[in-house]
């Protein structure tokens, strides 16, 4: 049983370990936009709620995400555990889901931290590129293609997404500093915030994670 949070500002790595963790651990990856769009496509009542914000453009409330979160964590496949990526992004939100595992009668076991400093997330993000075709994704500096700026599978030219820029990624970082950085002290004041060093190679920084859970 794991039911774990990972923390961490845009582009520190967390999807790529959420990825390790649950074949590891085998428990479900959940992340706000998954839920929204599963919720969405069964037509719960918190799904079609939600769906009305989204058709208009507008963020979807707080109280219909939760309700959506509680929702998702009692259904079968979270019943050994689970990793939630990328929620809760403030405290009020921080605050709701430990209303909501309270009432399902669950317990968090680890909030973890994948720390990384800012200087190193820019170059990690801006040099991100994709494959527009097939969206096999590449990086010039770590995961480069084998031929210039072309997929190595469908040859086409690699493409690089609006908000990986420099300017929208120091924005990006910035929203992350002012509303979810705090969450470090709420977990941490809790007694549930591990920090994991996020710098290195990505079977270190595994291995580091898979040690404070075992």
């Amino acid at each position: 049983m794991a039911n774990i949070i990972l923390l961490g500002a845009p582009g520190g790595g967390k999807g790529s370990q959420a990825v390790r963790l649950v074949k590891q651990l085998n428990i479900p990856q959940i992340s706000t936009g998954d839920m929204l769009r599963e919720a969405r496509a069964m037509g719960t009542e918190m799904g079609l709620l939600a769906a009305r914000f989204m058709d208009s453009g507008e963020l979807v409330p707080d109280e219909v995400v939760i309700g959506i979160v509680k929702d998702r964590l009692a259904m079968e496949d979270c019943a050994n555990g689970f990793i939630l990526d990328g929620f809760p992004r403030t405290i009020p939100q921080a605050q709701a889901l430990d209303s909501v595992l309270g009432e399902l009668g669950i317990a968090l076991d680890h909030v973890i931290e994948i720390a990384v400093p800012d200087g190193q997330i820019v170059p990690r993000i801006t040099g991100r590129r994709s494959c527009p075709q097939c969206k096999r994704p590449y990086h010039v500096q770590f995961l480069k293609p084998r031929e210039g700026n072309l997929c190595d599978d469908c040859g086409v030219e690699l493409i690089q997404r609006s908000d990986d820029t420099e300017e929208a990624v120091t924005v990006r970082l910035a929203s992350y500093h002012k509303k979810t950085a705090p969450l470090v002290d709420y977990y941490k004041k809790a007694g549930k915030l591990r920090v994991v060093d996020g710098v290195g190679e990505m079977e270190e920084i595994s291995a580091r994670i898979f040690t404070i859970l075992a």
